[in-house]
């Protein structure tokens, strides 16, 4: 029986519109990050030449991300030598918005849209840094907004995943990731993203080695820590609104199968840091394992 033009119309605008948003993954191509060349850091001068005739980067943006890097060293919110690569690898001002752009390398949250941020250089490494992402860790990261700390973590490990749950940010971000593959930065296709509720975590691909929280919550999701690895380590903002402690959360088993969790300040208490709230569908956000609004 054929339908009636009106209720044929809703009927395939509610499809439309229920659809959920399809799993991205540009994985066709196998990529190896530990194949991406150690930039030059014997100078900011070297660094800019070997970045620019490599990667035909912006000159200025080169200077600034080593001017930037100086300052996360003497701040020791980078440590290592595999997260200082990560750092000076990663264009950060691929992942702002066009008018942010010669803000991309400033010490501060950047605005990209649908009310939340893009964080600091120094949070995102120190974040980083207190994973230790070893090449075969699979990592989770709840909260893709710009794509910019997935980005780093592509540089960390061939096996990284990230949720978004605001569906228009996620298509930018898809659409960002899609067209640095095609011209040619293949790490990229290490990263998957999903749309969808970060708090139940991405089941299918659990366990992780590693997870990291960019949104603020004032308890640690059950379901992330089942999805945990044993040894896993979990960083997360944990507190009141504009005054969280950065936890550490490492998930530890016995012999006997028992489970503890280890918890950290990754700040030693000496300060503390302000996301935007662990949100859902609907635009409520999570409070005490409930809906708040």
């Amino acid at each position: 029986m054929t339908k009636h033009p009106k209720r044929l119309f809703r009927s395939l605008l509610m499809l439309v519109c229920c659809t959920p948003v399809a799993v991205w993954a540009a994985q066709s191509v196998s990529f190896d990050m530990n194949t991406m060349p150690m930039p030059e850091t014997a100078s900011k001068s070297a660094f800019v030449e070997f970045m620019s005739k490599t990667f035909s980067q912006d000159r200025k943006m080169l200077d600034w991300r080593f001017e930037r890097l100086q300052a996360l060293l003497r701040n020791k919110d980078v440590t290592g030598e595999k997260e200082t690569k990560a750092f000076l690898l990663t264009a950060r001002e691929e992942f702002t918005l066009e008018r942010n752009k010669p803000r991309a390398y400033e010490h501060a949250f950047l605005d990209i849209g649908y009310g939340v941020t893009i964080s600091g250089p120094h949070l995102v490494m120190r974040m980083t840094s207190a994973l230790d992402i070893q090449p075969t860790d699979k990592v989770l990261e709840v909260g893709t907004g710009s794509g910019y700390q997935s980005a780093i973590l592509a540089h960390l490990t061939n096996h990284v995943y990230s949720v978004e749950i605001i569906e228009p940010l996620h298509i930018r971000t898809k659409g960002v990731y899609q067209k640095l593959v095609e011209a040619g930065n293949k790490e990229y296709t290490n990263v998957s993203l999903k749309s969808g509720d970060g708090y139940y975590g991405w089941e299918e691909n659990a366990p992780f080695n590693k997870i990291i929280v960019t949104c603020a919550i004032d308890h640690i999701p059950p379901p992330l820590l089942q999805q945990l690895a044993p040894n896993g380590i979990m960083v997360i903002p944990v507190g009141p609104p504009g005054k969280q402690t950065l936890l550490k959360v490492q998930k530890l088993v016995d012999a006997d199968g028992k489970v503890t969790f280890n918890r950290q300040d990754v700040y030693n208490g000496r300060r503390t840091v302000s996301f935007v709230p662990f949100t859902k569908a609907g635009g409520s956000s999570w409070s005490g394992g409930k809906e708040s609004r």
